[in-house]
């Protein structure tokens, strides 16, 4: 028979007061329990705040951007084979190509990155340096696609791109070290010993896992072809007219891109078509490597506490046996005995897992004060932990109560 509630109120209150009768061994006993579920909430806490960071830099790109590359994005164990390696880049005439031909497409962001060798690029005004800016060629569409938002001046438009003008968007990191108390519109700039007027500085955005996203150059898509020829291949961003139209613009890109290509209908691409969908999927892969990873360490560190547990029981058992004795002569059943013992360790292997929930929750938030990583609550993981730091009492503490519900009554009163 069942224990009713009374018996299980009065079960839980004795498991309470033998954990205040022995506190440093009820500790040493559930400590491995709290060093697996702290490890488990401490992780899932901070993965969950770069989860929800990933999530919002996706979104702030709009719901109905389209990625073009030139390999799938993923992670590549072993080299490339010969056929991906020898795929042609993806170049500014597909770009053109898609811009005129793709209907369900509203906005073309060819993104072409010029990074100098030995040391990185470098921006100067009077005194004032900025080092290792990233160096981008764009079109006026790389504001629409990448919903950007001008704070001062203006974008780079069809003109600046057309005559090749030396002029520059730069971002709010870039303006805040060149002109810390000046406003940058019109003034000139020295990149890489080049000279740009500088016409706008969009607002600043939230950084991602401690990067900056505002430490860039933007320049004419013209003007960058001008000064690094040789930089052909790049990164192709789009934008649908809608997102109902996103199956549609998606089909027209890869119709037009296999055309650029001079694929026959039977050839597989040699490019990506992605979303933000496929980005999303990719960064779950990772963090489901990260969760499994940790889900083994952690289940090294409850086994040791259910250990503990089960010998701690076992010692409980000994230490009471007159008291099981004196309980079994008074009319105690055996359900009584193993229900006692149980809860008893359930309580004993729960309260370390409210400890480690509680440790974990405030080792992530002291990561998150004192590095650039965010940190979430993540409540199904915190039942999860409680349930299972609850479930490692029920299971090894299973032996000690049917270890105590044997023990003959007759003897355990003799017994001193």
């Amino acid at each position: 028979m069942a224990l009713n509630l009374f018996e299980i109120r009065e079960a839980i209150v004795m498991a309470f007061e033998s954990i205040r009768a022995n506190k440093m061994r009820a500790f040493l006993t559930v400590l491995g329990v709290m060093i697996g579920v702290s490890s488990v909430i401490g992780m899932v806490s901070i993965i969950t705040g770069m989860n929800n960071s990933m999530a919002q830099q996706i979104k702030s790109l709009g719901s109905n951007a389209i990625y073009v590359t030139k390999y799938k994005p993923g992670i590549v164990i072993g080299h490339r084979s010969a056929a991906e390696r020898n795929r042609k880049p993806i170049t500014y005439e597909d770009a053109m190509a898609i811009k005129e031909r793709c209907s369900a497409v509203a906005a073309v962001s060819p993104e072409n990155h010029y990074w100098r060798p030995g040391g990185g690029n470098t921006a100067k005004y009077k005194g004032n340096e900025a080092r290792r800016p990233d160096l981008v060629g764009v079109l006026p569409d790389y504001q629409i696609v990448n919903n950007m938002v001008m704070d001062q001046g203006r974008f780079i438009t069809e003109m600046d791109h057309h005559f090749r003008r030396m002029v520059c968007v730069i971002g709010a990191d870039i303006a805040d070290a060149l002109f810390p108390s000046l406003d940058p519109i019109g003034k000139e700039i020295l990149v890489n010993n080049h000279r740009f007027t500088v016409i706008g500085v969009p607002e600043k955005r939230e950084a991602f896992l401690g990067e900056s996203q505002d430490d860039y150059i933007l320049l004419p898509y013209g003007t960058f072809a001008k000064l690094h020829p040789w930089e052909k291949e790049l990164w192709l961003a789009c934008t649908a007219v809608s997102p109902e139209m996103m199956d549609v613009a998606i089909e027209q890109i890869t119709e037009v891109m296999r055309r650029q290509r001079g694929l026959s209908y039977n050839d597989e691409n040699d490019f990506h078509v992605a979303t933000q969908q496929t980005l999303m999927d990719l960064y779950n892969q990772i963090t489901g490597t990260i969760y499994i990873a940790m889900i083994v360490i952690s289940s090294i560190g409850l086994m040791v506490g259910g250990v503990g547990v089960m010998n701690i029981m076992l010692v409980s058992v000994t230490e009471r046996t007159r008291e099981i004795g004196v309980r079994k002569a008074i009319g105690a059943r055996r359900a009584d005995i193993v229900g006692q013992f149980l809860i008893e360790a359930m309580v004993l292997s729960g309260s370390g897992g409210v400890i480690g929930i509680l440790v974990g929750l405030g080792l992530a938030f002291l990561v998150k004060a004192t590095t650039p990583l965010t940190a979430g609550i993540s409540l199904l993981w915190i039942i999860i932990c409680f349930s299972v730091s609850v479930g490692v009492g029920l299971i090894f503490g299973s032996y000690p109560a049917y270890r105590a519900a044997r023990v003959d009554p007759i003897v355990s009163l003799r017994y001193e």
